[in-house]
Protein backbone atom coordinates (compact mmCIF):
# COMPACT_ATOMS: atom_id res chain seq x y z
CA UNK A 1 0.00 0.00 0.00
CA UNK A 2 1.52 3.37 -0.72
CA UNK A 3 0.35 6.31 0.79
CA UNK A 4 -0.16 9.96 -0.82
CA UNK A 5 3.32 10.76 0.86
CA UNK A 6 4.64 8.10 -1.28
CA UNK A 7 5.78 5.55 1.64
CA UNK A 8 3.87 2.52 2.49
CA UNK A 9 2.39 1.21 5.23
CA UNK A 10 -0.86 0.00 6.99
CA UNK A 11 -3.24 1.93 8.76
CA UNK A 12 -2.21 5.17 10.98
CA UNK A 13 -2.55 4.47 14.58
CA UNK A 14 -2.05 6.56 17.74
CA UNK A 15 -1.60 5.51 21.06
CA UNK A 16 -1.34 7.72 24.22
CA UNK A 17 1.74 6.42 26.19
CA UNK A 18 0.73 6.93 30.15
CA UNK A 19 2.40 9.97 31.73
CA UNK A 20 3.64 10.46 27.70
CA UNK A 21 3.62 11.74 24.62
CA UNK A 22 1.10 10.81 21.74
CA UNK A 23 2.72 8.02 19.92
CA UNK A 24 1.88 7.89 16.00
CA UNK A 25 2.39 5.17 13.29
CA UNK A 26 2.00 5.69 9.76
CA UNK A 27 0.86 8.25 7.62
CA UNK A 28 -1.46 11.30 9.09
CA UNK A 29 -1.41 14.90 8.07
CA UNK A 30 -0.20 17.13 10.66
CA UNK A 31 -1.52 20.88 10.19
CA UNK A 32 -0.36 24.03 12.63
CA UNK A 33 -2.92 26.22 13.90
CA UNK A 34 -2.20 28.84 10.54
CA UNK A 35 -3.13 25.80 8.82
CA UNK A 36 0.19 24.93 7.27
CA UNK A 37 0.91 21.17 6.93
CA UNK A 38 3.88 19.89 9.37
CA UNK A 39 6.08 16.97 7.49
CA UNK A 40 7.24 14.36 9.71
CA UNK A 41 10.71 13.00 8.92
CA UNK A 42 9.89 9.79 10.11
CA UNK A 43 7.03 7.23 10.26
CA UNK A 44 6.57 7.08 13.56
CA UNK A 45 6.67 10.04 15.39
CA UNK A 46 6.35 11.13 19.38
CA UNK A 47 3.84 14.10 19.70
CA UNK A 48 4.24 16.90 22.87
CA UNK A 49 1.44 16.47 25.78
CA UNK A 50 3.04 18.30 28.04
CA UNK A 51 3.42 21.64 26.13
CA UNK A 52 6.79 22.56 27.61
CA UNK A 53 8.45 20.45 24.43
CA UNK A 54 11.27 22.78 23.55
CA UNK A 55 10.61 21.38 19.45
CA UNK A 56 6.65 20.97 19.53
CA UNK A 57 4.41 19.62 18.09
CA UNK A 58 7.12 16.85 18.60
CA UNK A 59 7.85 15.18 21.87
CA UNK A 60 11.76 16.16 23.34
CA UNK A 61 11.28 14.38 26.70
CA UNK A 62 10.78 17.29 28.96
CA UNK A 63 7.19 15.51 30.26
CA UNK A 64 9.76 13.37 32.27
CA UNK A 65 11.22 16.26 34.23
CA UNK A 66 8.10 18.53 34.05
CA UNK A 67 6.12 15.95 36.00
CA UNK A 68 3.28 15.65 33.83
CA UNK A 69 0.98 13.06 34.74
CA UNK A 70 -2.33 11.41 32.79
CA UNK A 71 -4.89 10.48 34.21
CA UNK A 72 -6.10 6.54 34.28
CA UNK A 73 -8.98 5.98 31.78
CA UNK A 74 -11.64 3.35 32.90
CA UNK A 75 -12.78 1.86 29.58
CA UNK A 76 -15.44 -0.15 31.34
Amino acid sequence: MTNSNGSTGGTPSIEAYPDGPLIVRGHVEIVDSDGLVIEPQRRTVALCRCGASLIKPWCDGTHKLSGFRTDPVDHD
